[in-house]
């Protein structure tokens, strides 16, 4: 009934396929396919150059685009040309992922206070994904994309690039593609997604996988809405 009734759809980062699979835009075994090339391809572009994501909470006043140029600033001091540190990932208020060169982010963890981010976290990835230092794993996306059958959702999608409804089949292609050099605009897509008029009720919301990472965040985006919020754990039915 949950399935029949659904109105929209959004995926975080690569889950982003698994929302186009469920809205009948892609099939399965094509989307598992492109996934697989888009994350060997990740995979490469992260061996060519040392770099990493940091997750940040900062205070009201963190001015993150500021400390991502003194950051690149610094990089350049110590002889890296083109040096990358930019926000990668728009998290929920006063939070964000900022991804780049590690010579950068260690440099943004040494003076956290400078910047008013009370706390910073490295993640535990291999590279600096959603940001120009994956330009090399574009292509081989845009190749597999080009070859598979997209259909027009049968439901509304958001777009991680730019927090609005895909539109067509073409729209899905390109912005799939750069994605992965974009950053992942979250926050937004939650504004997007669950924008009312006064006195509307929220619909029920579902994050179906492992983790309830997404409810954490819809908490912090929209209370209200996160109050019709359940989690769907994949591995329960299998167990």
């Amino acid at each position: 009934q949950v399935v029949e009734s659904c109105v929209a759809a959004a995926g975080y980062s690569v889950g982003e396929f698994a929302a186009l699979v469920f809205a009948g835009a892609l099939g399965f075994a094509e989307a598992l396919y492109a996934v697989k090339v888009r994350a060997e391809a990740m995979q490469r572009a992260s061996e060519a150059v040392p770099s990493g994501m940091l997750s940040v909470i900062g205070r009201r006043e963190a001015n993150y685009k500021f400390a991502c140029v003194e950051a690149r600033k610094h990089c350049e001091s110590l002889g890296i040309e083109n040096p990358v540190c930019e926000i990668s990932n728009y998290l929920f208020p006063d939070s964000r992922v900022i991804a780049g060169h590690l010579q950068a982010l260690e440099f943004l963890q040494k003076n956290a206070q400078k910047y008013y981010f009370m706390r910073t976290k490295m993640l535990p990835v291999s590279g600096a994904f959603h940001t120009r230092l994956m330009e090399s794993a574009v292509e081989p996306l845009a190749e597999v994309l080009k070859s598979m059958d997209i259909q027009k959702p049968l439901l509304c999608v958001y777009s991680n690039v730019d927090g609005k409804k895909y539109m067509h089949p073409k729209h899905i292609q390109k912005l799939l593609v750069k994605q992965v050099v974009s950053p992942v605009l979250w926050e937004q897509t939650m504004h997007s997604v669950y924008e009312r008029k006064q006195g509307t009720e929220f619909p029920y919301t579902y994050e179906v996988g492992p983790g309830k990472q997404l409810g954490a965040i819809l908490k912090k985006c929209n209370l209200k809405a996160w109050k019709q919020y359940n989690h769907v754990d994949a591995l329960e039915d299998e167990e």
